[in-house]
């Protein structure tokens, strides 16, 4: 090689949801912004949401930083009503078969144009792709985008370390290093009983296939993890923390670059949180795929109107696919809120968790949500579904201490009453244990800005990821 350095080519493949896209697109950015040219692929069909509500072109070069970040997506051979999608394991099984040929054929091209793929990483539901990888002898990298500690869960569960739930045993603790988690604590997609066993399944899939991954990145970071960090680095894993991903400070000029499949249909949010005073606005959201019973939506509210709390609430429709009706809100809620509550189909919830006026949020615990209030000092108010869910509201509260137990997993099957809405409402707004969580998550606030800053942990932990891909195509090329 000459003394200009040519920019490593990365392909980064995510399954087609939002929750899955958005955090390996925030770390395709951050990639690109060190220098790399850097591929993302995803089906066309979240291509089509994506550029939809995205500054997001299919083939279309934008450069980020020092580098550069391009679109491809690829057909998954369905039509978009085809009922395949309805099941996770039929498509994902479909995702594989015309996956693992459209990414053989991408390395062709590459290889052809004489820009050979550096390194290849994918999120989890697509374990193929490392041997996709390994097939065209092409380092490949896991983004394990749940917390280090489900990632420790599934890494015991998997070799058997550990005794989980069984048909059995449904019932017992789950005794975890650091810490126990009682049966409905464990990822949901592990329990015996769970309607989503084979989720648990498919993730399972990648840990079959960790030996051959040289590096499991996180969307986390050490300040908070350490423990398990180094747990999983002891098992002769490496794992290199680089989030928050979304708060990386190298890809703000960059923002508008984003995963999410829906815009939101009230574009004042912003200036609606601005007229309210400091610390004074609850913010409840699910997630994208999360929808409650109507039950439960009625004790929301009614909590809502009870405890007088100034609220911005998402309440997305149902899906087409899902065939549930759209929820409907009590009568004359809406009109006795008017001064105080705002809902709305979707919201950027990035910028409303940064905004001063916010309070705390109810949030079903994703770790995309999660991490995105964890890193902007926000209290949460914690009400799981299922899967990695559970297992973040009970680190939430009593790991990291910034949250309130609130509502149950769809498992557990309990209607939390709007006496409990109130209750937790007022507790994490004007009481003392509301400043008890606010403090503690401002610590974990600085700590995530220490670590994406210029020379901080996981600035470190991306840059040492960069010099190992350089460091493999260098053996690569000598193999040749």
């Amino acid at each position: 090689m000459g003394s200009s350095e040519a920019p490593i080519h990365i392909l980064l493949i995510s399954y087609p949801a939002q929750g899955h896209i958005n955090p390996l697109l925030r770390l395709a950015k951050c990639l690109a912004a060190k220098g790399s040219s850097v591929i993302f692929i995803t089906t066309e069909k979240a291509g089509k949401d994506m550029q939809t509500v995205n500054n997001i072109t299919h083939k279309s070069l934008t450069p980020i930083g020092d580098g550069s970040l391009i679109f491809h997506f690829f057909d998954d051979g369905l039509e978009d009503d085809d009922p395949i999608r309805a099941s996770l394991g039929g498509y994902s099984t479909q995702l594989e078969l015309v996956g693992t040929k459209f990414l053989s054929q991408m390395i062709k091209n590459h290889n052809e144009s004489n820009k050979p793929i550096s390194c290849i990483i994918n999120n989890p539901f697509l374990p193929w792709v490392c041997d996709v990888a390994s097939q065209h002898d092409i380092p490949s990298a896991l983004l394990w985008i749940q917390s280090t500690a489900v990632f420790t869960a599934y890494y015991n569960y998997f070799h058997k370390t550990v005794r989980f739930p069984s048909e059995k045993e449904p019932y017992i603790d789950a005794q975890l290093p650091f810490v126990a988690l009682k049966h409905n604590e464990i990822p949901d997609f592990l329990h015996p009983f769970s309607k989503y066993s084979f989720l648990g399944t498919l993730i399972l899939e990648q840990f079959k296939n960790l030996s051959k991954v040289f590096c499991v990145l996180v969307d986390s970071y050490d300040e908070l993890e350490h423990d398990y960090i180094d747990y999983i680095s002891k098992k002769s894993i490496l794992t290199r923390p680089i989030g928050p991903l979304f708060n990386n400070p190298k890809i703000k000029c960059a923002s508008d670059i984003r995963g999410d499949f829906v815009k939101s249909d009230d574009c004042n949010i912003i200036e609606w949180l601005n007229s309210k005073a400091n610390d004074s606005v609850v913010y409840i959201s699910f997630g994208t795929i999360v929808y409650l019973p109507q039950e439960q939506v009625n004790e929301i509210a009614h909590g809502l109107l009870d405890s007088n709390v100034s609220f911005l609430w998402v309440l997305k429709p149902p899906s087409k696919e899902s065939g549930r009706k759209e929820h409907v809100l009590p009568n004359e809620f809406l009109e006795e809120t008017n001064e105080r509550g705002k809902v709305v189909n979707w919201s950027p919830q990035e910028e409303v968790l940064a905004h001063p006026s916010v309070a705390c949020f109810i949030t079903h615990c994703g770790w995309n949500s999660s991490m995105e209030a964890l890193s902007l000092g926000v209290p949460m108010l914690t009400f799981p579904a299922w899967g990695d869910q559970v297992t973040n509201a009970k680190f939430l509260v009593d790991v990291f201490g910034v949250g309130i137990r609130l509502g149950y997993s769809h498992a557990d099957n309990k209607l939390v009453t709007r006496d409990e809405v109130k209750k937790c409402l007022l507790e994490a707004t004007i009481g003392e244990k509301g400043e008890e969580l606010k403090q503690n998550a401002i610590k974990w606030k600085k700590a995530a800005e220490e670590a994406v800053a210029t020379g901080g942990s996981s600035d470190r932990n991306l840059d040492e990821f960069m010099e190992d891909i350089k460091n493999r195509g260098t053996i690569n090329i000598h193999k040749m």
